[in-house]
């Protein structure tokens, strides 16, 4: 198997990039990659293997993309701009990349014949659950427009399917959490703070709930629809922990050896929903489905990776604006 992985420089798609070279029936993997802030070629530096192949460039680049996908068997489309506050402001560079790109990318596949195409979504899509938990045939309901985004490309993505025959299998994953993780996103934002002496900063009263799930067993179930997936269907992802954001809040204080009173609370942002929640069972009863990293287990490790490569994400905070120097990382909890 010879695999296009786009975003493969990206949170996810790194450690997918690192698991799937292993593989002995993988003969090639190709990352494509715009190294936008959230990608970094460092996120691939541990990866040393004839069959790792590094191309940069952006899923829109329609010549770079039809060379690319003339070259693989199958690919799995990470790729994609994911951060919800960006999205209010940028929506229109949501919607080129996740849309258009993941359209350019789908005309290439139908012109070359590619034997497996994976689109890699989110839970968001569903939008807001009081009660219950959507399946893959429920209503997409996005709240905000990044989730528009995604909901709309994976309509586009299972067109091709109906229309042209690409074989391609949409997955929806919840919150994922691990080691590279971009200091956006609530958890390495949160372990960054606490160990740099900063307050964490939780929405409203931290009643907004999410599943937790362990990049790794995302990407366990990534390789599962990419092995085994029925072209045509959707696979809701998830399995992890529920927590609302102040039980999540709790356990990161504890493990960064801090307490709440190096927590602030702020106003909730726009269209905040307040629960997303999925039926798993289909990935599980089709594919074997089944995450197996425990959120304490998953936790501690990624706030130990944070405590030990502050070079890898201090500078990325949007305070304190110096470099890295100048930065003290809390090493342990007292």
């Amino acid at each position: 198997m010879d695999l296009l992985v786009t975003g493969g420089a990206g949170f996810i798609g790194s450690h997918f990039v690192k698991h799937l070279v292993q593989a002995e029936d993988v003969t090639r993997v190709t990352v494509l990659d715009a190294l936008t802030y959230a990608g970094h070629s460092e996120n691939l530096a541990t990866v040393l293997s004839d069959k790792l192949r590094f191309v940069h460039g952006t899923i829109c680049d329609r010549p770079l993309v039809d060379k690319l996908v003339s070259q693989c068997s199958a690919v799995v489309h990470f790729a994609a701009e994911s951060h919800v506050d960006r999205s209010f402001y940028e929506a229109g560079t949501f919607v080129t990349t996740n849309v258009l790109g993941t359209q350019t990318l789908l005309d290439a596949a139908a012109r070359h014949g590619v034997d497996r195409f994976v689109h890699v979504s989110t839970d968001e899509v569903y939008g807001p659950l009081l009660t219950g938990a959507a399946r893959e045939d429920a209503p997409l309901r996005p709240s905000v427009p990044y989730a528009a985004s995604k909901a709309a490309s994976d309509l586009v993505a299972l067109s091709y399917h109906q229309t042209h025959g690409v074989p391609v299998c949409v997955t929806r994953a919840s919150n994922n959490y691990g080691p590279y993780q971009h200091p956006e996103k609530i958890i390495p934002l949160f372990i960054a703070r606490l160990l740099t002496g900063q307050k964490a900063t939780l929405h409203g009263r931290g009643e907004h709930v999410r599943n937790w799930l362990h990049v790794d067993d995302h990407c366990h179930g990534v390789e599962a629809v990419l092995r085994r997936g029925r072209p045509g269907e959707v696979y809701n992802l998830a399995g992890g922990t529920d927590l609302s954001s102040r039980e999540l809040t709790d356990r990161l204080l504890a493990l960064c050896g801090a307490t709440w009173a190096d927590v602030t609370y702020i106003e909730d942002r726009p269209a905040n929903d307040l629960r997303y929640a999925m039926d798993w069972s289909k990935a599980a009863r089709h594919l074997g489905y089944r995450p197996i990293c425990g959120l304490d287990e998953g936790l501690a490790d990624t706030v130990a990776w944070y405590r030990r490569n502050p070079d890898r994400w201090a500078p990325l905070l949007r305070a304190p604006a110096a470099g890295v120097s100048s930065v003290r990382v809390r090493r342990s909890a007292p």
